[in-house]
């Protein structure tokens, strides 16, 4: 069957149901709403997904009202950006996916630095310790479409980070917010900065706990968490040119996986960064920026903790991994005519990854993990120079050059006479944008990259000989926004040298093929009213083996309308996937693989906010209404380990079932 084949019987029940709850909102705020409601000035509310802003750029507002459930860490979030799809593991941690790549192939950053997470098993992806919330912007670039992030990100780069503005004269600003939902979920988040002219000090702790969630059929699923950061940021401005701006980042965690055979028990983070920026520093130089970090993991997995203790299971009962990533990174912007913009910068990283755990016997001894020596896993040295060229061609055209060269040399510290390996890595970007007639404001893009990625610390764990990534890449599109419409089209098609796939035990490199894109449409239709619609597919392909490239979700769409009137705002949205049959069984990334074909589902949810005053938000809403249940296709296998704890062995993770929530927001 047509991987775009979406069940008959799933559409038409969700349209349904999609048709009531429009009817009902519809009635309930024809009752409230004036009869010429002026154009709301507020942030809307985000109901079906956030809207690509630039050619393949999303900027989103993580501290903005949104719906579905706001989430709790960076995985969950990005999962309303079409193209991606989250690998749901428990209640947290899940695996984000963009355009069935990810893993070292989405290039994840916080704050501009890199943070790996400490699991052989990706319990914890970078996505982890990134809670929404705590950052000012989230900025979404799909395909490799700059260079100055870092190289290897064929999927794209996704980049979490806070700007903290300077202070005109003595002050205090800040974003505090509260949330309660289904299955015990409680979140906090406060985010305070005071200062003067000279400087700042910005204190942000959040805090989010859940319970074991239950699917529509009423299981219960492995899921519980529960987790706390605080940052610190001390912010020296002696002029509107000059920030200095040291960072400390903590935060603790413990988490169930119904996955697998382990949970985790400890999350420990800890990030100290030095970020020194001078704008114009003279003439054709617009500014430089230095940057020094060093972010620390301490992860404890055991199969104790959280769940009841399988004493006939031979396998470990505890591992303590633990990564550090430190480094630096220099950056010029010279802009030496009237719209030409050249960064060129190097940055260096050290990647180290130590281990020491707890066999059966030793638990049942008492053996305190904490006694045991730690042993170097292995060790990653990389550093990259490269340059990024804006230049506009006329009025309404520029084009963008970028070159990246990355040296990445890693040792296998464990291995059989300590292997060790180099890879020259290079990355290359040409794009074009030419806006159309003003009259029709519509920008269209075309881009060709080449990107190459050596084998990260997942993929070489499985076999430590691979080869390096080469993939050359297009991509096209065209933006849109004027009046009542914003369109956004983005297409790709890529050619993949020597693919890194995965099973269980091992890895192999393999040629691939994927091409697809999405499309998001949204038209406002009444002032206070819009729809919005958005579509997105990948197809992936083994060419070396002539079979589908494994771990690549299907066609997924999305309808939503829309209300705000700047006091009242509300929606409904409908999610639709179709089923998937293009499968690789046993095969897939670091994340995990095929478990066989899946079934198309359809869900629904509502929400409503109030803002009685412009500084206060107050949102609720009910996700899954129909309680459907339901597992995406891209997920982990569910584990036995749990049946006869009060768990119900699936073939995959299931999704939440129906799920109520209220926020609140006060902006000071």
């Amino acid at each position: 069957m047509s991987a775009f084949h979406v069940s008959r019987t799933v559409l038409l029940r969700g349209a349904a149901g999609c048709a009531v709850s429009l009817l009902a909102l519809s009635t309930a705020f024809a009752q409230t709403t004036p009869s010429t409601p002026a154009e709301p000035e507020l942030a809307p509310l985000v109901i079906t997904a956030p809207e690509l802003s630039e050619p393949m750029v999303l900027q989103l507002d993580p501290k903005a009202a949104q719906t579905p459930i706001p989430a709790a860490d960076g995985g969950a979030y990005l999962k309303s950006v079409p193209g991606f799809t989250m690998i749901r593991k428990g209640g947290t941690g899940g695996e984000p996916v963009l355009r069935g790549q990810t893993g070292s192939r989405l290039n994840i950053l916080l704050d501009d630095t890199p943070l790996l997470g400490g699991c052989a098993g990706r319990m914890d992806p970078p996505t982890t310790y990134a809670f929404p919330e705590s950052y000012d912007s989230i900025t979404v670039l799909k395909g490799p479409q700059s260079v100055v992030y870092g190289g290897g990100a064929s999927a794209g780069t996704i980049l979490f980070n806070r700007d903290t503005k300077r202070f005109d004269d003595w002050g205090m600003r800040g974003n505090a917010s509260a949330l309660i939902g289904g299955y015990g979920r409680n979140d906090q988040m406060l985010d305070a900065t005071g200062g003067a002219k000279e400087g700042y000090i910005r204190a942000i702790g959040t805090h989010s706990k859940s319970d074991d969630y239950k699917d529509g059929a009423g299981r219960a699923v492995h899921s519980q968490y529960e987790r706390t950061s605080g940052t610190a940021l001390l912010g020296f401005t002696p002029n509107d040119d000059t920030t200095i701006e040291l960072g400390v980042d903590v935060s603790q965690a413990e988490a169930a996986y119904a996955d697998r055979m382990m949970d985790g028990t400890v999350f420990d983070r800890q990030d100290l960064k030095l970020d020194v920026t001078r704008r114009n520093v003279a003439p054709g130089v617009a500014q430089v920026k230095g940057q020094l970090y060093y972010n620390y993991v301490d992860h404890v997995m055991d199969r104790f903790s959280l769940r009841k203790f399988d004493a006939a299971s031979m396998m470990a009962a505890l591992s303590n991994p633990e990564r550090t990533n430190q480094g630096f990174r220099l950056q010029g912007d010279f802009d030496p005519f009237a719209g030409t913009l050249l960064k060129v910068g190097f940055d260096y990283n050290q990647d180290i990854r130590t281990a020491r755990g707890l066999s059966r016997a030793e638990y049942l001894a008492g053996v305190s993990y904490q006694s045991k020596a730690r042993v170097t896993d292995m060790t990653f040295n990389s550093h990259s120079v490269y340059a990024e060229l804006t230049q506009d061609l006329s009025a309404t055209s520029r084009g963008i050059a970028g070159y990246r060269l990355t040296e990445v040399d890693v040792t296998d510290d464990d291995g059989v006479g300590t292997p060790t390996d180099s890879d020259t890595l290079h990355s290359a970007l040409l794009r074009y944008e030419q806006d159309i007639d003003p009259g029709l404001p519509v920008t269209v893009y075309g881009a060709l990259s080449h990107t190459q990625r050596a084998p990260d610390y997942w993929e070489r764990s499985k076999n430590f000989a691979l080869a390096k990534e080469r993939t050359s890449q297009l991509d096209v599109g065209a933006v849109h926004d004027s009046g009542p419409w914003r369109v956004g089209l983005s297409g790709f098609a890529s050619q993949t040298a020597d693919y890194v796939l995965l099973s269980s035990t091992t890895g192999k490199n393999i040629d691939a093929r994927t091409y697809g894109g999405e499309a998001e449409v949204a038209y406002r239709f009444l002032p206070s009213w819009r729809v919005e619609t958005s579509l997105a597919y990948t197809y992936g392909e083994n060419t070396t083996e002539d079979k589908p490239l494994a771990q690549i979700a299907p066609l997924e769409g999305s309808l939503g309308l829309r209300y705000d009137d700047g006091t009242f705002m509300g929606g409904v949205q409908m999610r639709a996937v179709s089923e998937q049959d293009r499968t690789d069984v046993g095969w897939g990334n670091i994340v995990g693989t095929d478990i066989g074909s899946s079934k198309g589902f359809a869900t629904v949810g509502l929400s409503v906010g109030w803002r009685p005053l412009e500084a206060v938000t107050l949102t609720a809403g009910v996700d899954n209404l129909f309680d459907k249940t339901y597992a995406e296709y891209i997920s982990k296998a569910g584990t036995a380990s749990l049946a006869g704890d009060g768990y119900q062995q699936t073939t995959r993770v299931n999704e939440p079932g129906r799920t109520l929530w209220l926020r609140g927001q006060v902006r000071f």
